[in-house]
């Protein structure tokens, strides 16, 4: 037991190293570098070298995973974290051989995977994946409110713009997508100044919409996403306080009134109203 706790240990101190961690990233880096070479027609005797390094990567992504592990103690406490569950299984679908015939573009795309294992190593890029994630339940309602828009100026649209370009507003899905379109500030004034020909106050109908989709959705998604990323780096100030022995910084009350000074300034009342009512006795 003394020397499987010296070995967790030893492991525990290369996990946790921040040479060995600044290594991963620069393999993680290797790995996608290799994945872009891929794509390029690369010369044949470049090949074999570049396959070597593939099982390197692989290899030593196996090694490292090896070592968290083991650096763990126990299987289920590695598999408690959601990013170490991640982890794994870039890390064992990378093992499908990319030369099988008939896996060999499976294989290749799983590849691409592999560099967004940097997100489970660079605590600022996991503090966004997170904010991303908690946010998508107050995004929903957001996502729902930009789809009644989009119906209702759909609908509109189809209804008063069809017979002027069937291709863009034929019917309510022709129509959906051009507002996205629109949305996305793609030749939206072509369409303005195509239906002004006919309607010429239709310039409402796109400015409007510009200004709901473009303007006040977009800005509540942003807002939505910067709270929940200020609450995740209190989150993470905080455990880092806990981790360091320290207790998390608060705020300090102000110091209470002692009876003293209330009675003070409670004299210090009586007086001015008094003075202030003889000012107004003598006014009268």
């Amino acid at each position: 037991m003394a020397s499987l706790a010296r070995a967790r240990a030893v492991f525990h101190r290369i996990h946790h190293n921040k040479l060995f961690e600044t290594f991963v990233i620069a393999v993680i880096l290797l790995s996608a570098v290799l994945v872009g070479v891929r794509t390029y027609d690369v010369e044949p005797d470049f090949l074999p070298f570049i396959n070597a390094l593939d099982y390197g990567v692989t290899l030593f992504f196996l090694v490292e995973l090896a070592i968290r592990m083991a650096s763990a103690g126990r299987v289920r406490h590695f598999f408690r974290h959601g990013w170490n569950v991640f982890d794994f299984v870039v890390v064992v679908v990378s093992l499908v051989p990319a030369e099988w015939a008939g896996t060999a573009l499976v294989a290749r795309l799983l590849r691409v995977f592999r560099i967004l294992r940097l997100v489970s190593f660079i605590p600022e890029l996991r503090m966004l994946v997170n904010a991303l994630i908690q946010s998508l339940p107050r995004l929903f309602y957001v996502v729902v409110m930009m789809f009644v828009i989009f119906y209702i100026y759909a609908a509109i649209g189809s209804l008063l713009f069809a017979g002027i370009n069937d291709a863009m507003w034929g019917n309510l899905f022709r129509a959906m997508l051009t507002l996205f379109r629109i949305a996305t500030f793609e030749d939206w004034a072509d369409l303005m100044y195509e239906t002004q020909e006919v309607y010429p106050l239709s310039w409402i109908y796109y400015v409007t919409f510009i200004f709901l989709a473009a303007f006040v959705f977009l800005n509540m998604v942003i807002g939505i996403i910067l709270d929940v990323m200020q609450r995740e780096h209190e989150k993470i100030d905080r455990e880092t306080a806990m981790a360091d022995g320290q207790e998390p910084v608060q705020q300090e009350a102000p110091p209470a009134a002692d009876k003293d000074d209330l009675a003070a300034l409670h004299a210090r009342l009586e007086r001015i109203e008094r003075l202030l009512e003889s000012r107004e006795g003598e006014r009268r």
